[in-house]
């Protein structure tokens, strides 16, 4: 593929408050210098006069204006807040779409208990209104996932909220195959007088399928020696390998503790790299989570008690998982909660108990580790992309509201 930002203009916001989200500082009065795409220098300095041109600003970082070039913007933001682009991790932005009913609804695939060959990103729509509000709302990346219909739903995949097609939106894909315990998958096929009716239905499901996915894994090792073994060709347990070889995340989706618990026995019986989803009684047992290892992806705050395995919803949730050791990133699970709420989201994180710094990695870096894009996303450091948002007032402010936001250094403010 092109890189469809060489010879980019650069830009440089100049004279904000940096909020990085790596190294020891975790803000300062500085500028951002962002070239063809990427992020190019971070640089401290004390306020520079307002009108400042390139060359007091590349003297004030350290560079020479030549770094700088002829056609750099220089956007003044004085008395605004710079930061990394948030990063909502696991939402159905694009598949769920706003305003179409079943015309738009691609979340779940609800025929068959596993489908572990499904896409989310076959079934994004690049033009659904979600990706705007995302924007609007500092929102820059997006883990987009199918829903939890199904034990096991398919893959999903992190995208930029901006872009004509998803290939040009995609930074990961996969990034996780998604999982369901508790009272979702045995709704639906207990009502279809299928299997799963039960918890126990359920994880008996997911066993088999990975114990399936040993089988053609062998099979495939056994074809490498003599041709005539090999097995025809099987996407679903293709998507199950790269999980049981550790490529990718088993991404679970479980609110109550038990839930949470046999996903981990699970994970450890296999072996398998996995992030839980929702976690919502994950305050009861913050400390096996911690011992476990598992990062959480916390969230929707923004709803009722809408079933019984979400009647312990609690706000405190996040700092609770945080405070123990948990590495902790947060959700929308739009269309829940709207994609333009998440900095919402984190604010009362932090009224309840999470520290400021805690809530904003759970929207930017340790939200890209969890995904594993943290070498691209997730903080303003030199060679990452260009996904950066100035905010009028701080971040997680009620006033707050994105004045520019740049993906992959190109201005989508108003797109």
């Amino acid at each position: 593929m092109a890189d469809r930002n060489k010879g980019q203009r650069s830009i440089c916001l100049a004279n904000g408050t940096v909020m990085p989200m790596d190294g020891e500082e975790f803000s300062f009065s500085g500028s951002v210098l962002a070239a063809e795409g990427r992020v190019r220098a971070v640089g401290a300095h004390p306020p520079l006069a307002a009108g400042a041109g390139p060359a007091e600003i590349a003297a004030a970082l350290g560079m020479s204006l030549g770094d700088f070039g002829p056609e750099t913007v220089i956007a003044d933001c004085a008395g605004q807040y710079v930061l990394p682009g948030f990063i909502d991790a696991h939402c159905h932005v694009g598949i769920g779409e706003e305003i179409f009913q079943y015309e738009g609804d691609d979340i779940n695939e609800s025929t068959d208990p596993l489908t572990p060959e499904l896409r989310a990103t076959d079934g994004v729509n690049p033009e659904d209104e979600a990706f705007r509000d995302a924007r609007r709302g500092g929102v820059t990346a997006l883990f987009i996932c199918p829903g939890s219909a199904n034990v096991i739903g398919g893959t999903g995949a992190v995208l930029k909220t901006a872009g004509r097609t998803v290939e040009e939106m995609t930074v990961r894909d996969p990034a996780g195959l998604k999982a369901a315990l508790g009272e979702n998958p045995k709704t639906v096929y207990g009502e279809q007088k299928k299997l799963p009716s039960t918890r126990m239905g359920t994880a008996a499901l997911l066993r088999q399928a990975f114990v399936d996915a040993q089988t053609y894994r062998d099979k495939l090792r056994q074809g490498q020696k003599d041709p005539d073994k090999l097995p025809e060709r099987d996407l679903g347990m293709e998507h199950l390998l790269l999980v049981l070889e550790k490529k990718i995340p088993l991404r679970a989706h479980a609110h109550r503790a038990d839930d949470i618990m046999t996903a981990i026995r699970v994970a450890r019986e296999f072996d398998l790299d996995m992030v839980i989803e929702h976690c919502t009684d994950g305050h009861k047992i913050a400390d096996i989570l911690a011992a476990a290892g598992y990062p959480a992806v916390v969230g929707p705050a923004l709803i009722n008690r809408c079933k019984p395995e979400v009647k312990d919803k609690n706000l405190r949730n996040p700092g609770i998982l945080a405070a123990a050791g948990v590495p902790v990133a947060l959700m929308t699970d739009h269309g829940v909660t709207p994609v333009e709420q998440l900095p919402l989201c984190a604010a009362l994180a932090v009224k309840h108990g999470m520290t400021y710094a805690g809530a904003l990695k759970a929207l930017t870096l340790d939200a890209a580790r969890i995904l594993g894009v943290e070498a691209r996303l997730g903080s303003l450091t030199p060679g990452k992309d260009a996904d950066i948002v100035v905010w009028r007032g701080e971040p997680l402010s009620m006033p707050a509201a994105p004045v520019m936001v740049l993906i992959d250094g190109r201005d989508v403010t108003d797109d």
